[in-house]
């Protein structure tokens, strides 16, 4: 069973920077996707960004040019959300998501992102 575990959550203010990670365990085949959602409170669960096994990006609207998604180098099935220029409006749990090889959807616990004014 795939458990993707998030990390690098916390309390920024408005225009710093955070760092999300997200590592894949219990699975050896290299997922097909991964990504990161998230949920502000009251609201559905958005993508925000993904990438694919052969590290295509694709980005929300509302991110393109702040947010960076990117698969690490050291480890196998572990990706990054470099995220800058943080708005109030980015305050949310931000979820991993993954597909693995047989595209069955696997998602993290969530990390709470929070941005004051």
């Amino acid at each position: 069973q795939v458990r993707l575990v998030e990390s690098g959550g916390g309390l920024v203010h408005s225009g710093g920077s955070l760092r999300l990670s997200c590592t894949a365990s219990g699975t050896s085949f290299t997922l097909r996707a991964m990504a990161w959602f998230r949920q502000a409170p009251g609201k559905e669960r958005d993508l925000v960004a993904g990438i694919s096994s052969t590290d295509l990006t694709a980005y929300a609207d509302s991110v393109k040019g702040r947010f960076t998604i990117s698969r690490s180098t050291d480890a196998e099935n572990t990706v990054f959300l470099q995220m800058n220029s943080l708005k109030p409006e980015d305050t949310a749990v931000y979820y991993c998501h993954a597909r693995d090889d047989t595209w069955s959807e696997h998602w993290g616990l969530g990390t709470q992102v929070t941005v004051d004014p």
